[in-house]
């Protein structure tokens, strides 16, 4: 399965200096085509109501969301999959959303990719490859030589501490697509950061 982009963009809206759904219009405006909806500390009702927004907004554009943790979430608002935290989260969600469903892990290490791999998901988010001012303590940092390995392996959407010069080495190393939260959650000028991902 190949991925909705080269880019993934990972909501937070305690960055943001608007309203997270505005942020997101302004990102799709800018190019984005692929939003994953994070952001779990809002109420349920509350996220639910924002994913239908941002779903919305994704499909004018022939974008693909992805939202965090919740399955059935996911599926309320026809998403394009769901971003889980650990391998054996997978069965349950493919066998709930379906064998079209995008389907990521959130890996740390080689193992976590392995055992993502081995469970039949589609993607890895693997983080931090880099130092990250979004989540610090997150560490340490992975490193290129890690995400190259890990690429070996599976689909890697590399993630932590990338910004525009660093996405290239990234891709160069083998990551099918780079994800970043901070660097566009909390610019100024998103219009003029996102091109710069490639």
């Amino acid at each position: 399965m190949s991925l909705p982009a080269r880019l993934l963009i990972v909501t937070d809206r305690h960055g943001c200096p608007e309203p997270l759904a505005d942020r997101v219009a302004a990102c799709l405006a800018a190019g984005a085509r692929w939003i994953w909806l994070r952001d779990r500390d809002l109420p349920a009702p509350e996220r639910a109501v924002l994913a239908e927004t941002l779903a919305g907004q994704v499909a004018r554009v022939g974008g693909a969301l992805t939202i965090g943790r919740d399955v059935e979430l996911a599926a309320r608002v026809g998403a394009a999959g769901v971003q889980l935290g650990e391998a054996g989260a997978v069965a349950a969600a493919r066998a709930r959303l379906g064998r079209g469903a995008l389907l990521g892990v959130s890996a740390h290490s080689l193992s976590d990719v392995r055992a993502a791999r081995e469970a039949g998901a589609d993607y890895v988010t693997l983080s931090p490859i880099f130092l990250t001012a979004s989540k610090p303590g997150y560490g340490p940092a992975l490193g290129l030589e890690v995400l190259r390995e890990a690429a070996e392996v599976m689909p890697v959407v590399a993630l932590g501490g990338v910004d525009a010069d660093t996405a290239s080495a990234c891709r160069k190393v083998g990551a099918i697509a780079v994800a970043v939260m901070g660097k566009v959650m909390r610019a100024q000028d998103v219009k003029g950061v996102i091109p710069t991902f490639g």
